[in-house]
């Protein structure tokens, strides 16, 4: 069931989305060669924590850190640890906050130190993917719609769109109805109405659009062939007019 969100709850949401968007802020800042995941995880939870929130993803589904941090290959859902960062590296943060009951959802990707290219124009694309989809997140499209964008502009690279995972509705719960793919399916989806609140995730790979399943911890993905993964997100609120970015100042 899709919940549609009045003004206030949108606005709460929007509160909690600027206190996600600073703690990634104060993450990037600290992204750089030598510093460790867990690090990283531990500046994204204390300034979380600051505002009075909660880190949206600590123990949910049993998930241990606040943020996911997954480097180069992986996807998404990266557990933080003592694992260094190194010079070219590549690293998604994905994190969200839970303020007076709604949550926001955001993820970013990061170089570390100088990275190549390539990889830097995969993290460049990603996020292109996303503002591609925001422009058809509006009343009168449908949920299809925002999938076709991202699909048809990642591979116009080359790229492989992630379907093994997708975004999602956000509120009250930090998994809500509707799935939002970023690929085509067999229906075009529901349509856009004012009040969804929406967390739209481009998961693009270099490579193949194929995953693995980490068996042993249970929540990392990885691209199948090894290559890099770059993951942009945002929360966005459905308007009557313009869609809203939740997770931004």
């Amino acid at each position: 069931m899709i919940i549609l969100k009045t003004e206030r709850e949108m606005d709460l949401m929007h509160e909690s989305g600027k206190i996600a968007y600073g703690a990634m802020e104060k993450v990037a800042a600290a992204v750089r060669p030598g510093v460790t995941t867990k690090e990283l995880d531990r500046i994204a939870e204390n300034e979380i924590l600051k505002f009075k929130a909660l880190p949206s993803f600590k123990g949910y589904g049993g998930f241990p850190a606040a943020a996911c941090v997954s480097v180069n290959e992986e996807v998404v859902h990266g557990i933080p640890s003592e694992r260094r960062l190194n010079e070219g590296d590549i690293v998604s943060i994905d994190l969200g906050a839970l303020y007076h009951g709604y949550h926001s959802d955001m993820a970013r990707t990061f170089p570390v130190g100088k990275i190549s290219a390539e990889h830097a124009k995969l993290i460049e694309v990603t996020k292109e993917c996303f503002f591609k989809a925001l422009f058809f997140a509006v009343p009168g499209n449908r949920i299809g719609d925002i999938s076709a964008a991202v699909e048809d502009y990642a591979e116009s690279f080359g790229y492989g769109v992630v379907r093994d995972l997708v975004g999602h509705g956000v509120g009250q719960e930090l998994h809500e109805d509707p799935s939002i793919p970023n690929f085509t399916g067999r229906t075009r989806g529901p349509s856009i109405r004012p009040g969804m609140t929406l967390a739209i995730e481009p998961m693009i790979n270099l490579g193949t659009w194929q995953v693995k399943f980490n068996k042993k911890n249970g929540w990392t993905v990885t691209a199948a062939d090894g290559k890099y993964s770059a993951h942009y997100e945002n929360t966005v609120g459905i308007t009557d007019g313009e869609p809203v970015i939740l997770t931004m100042p």
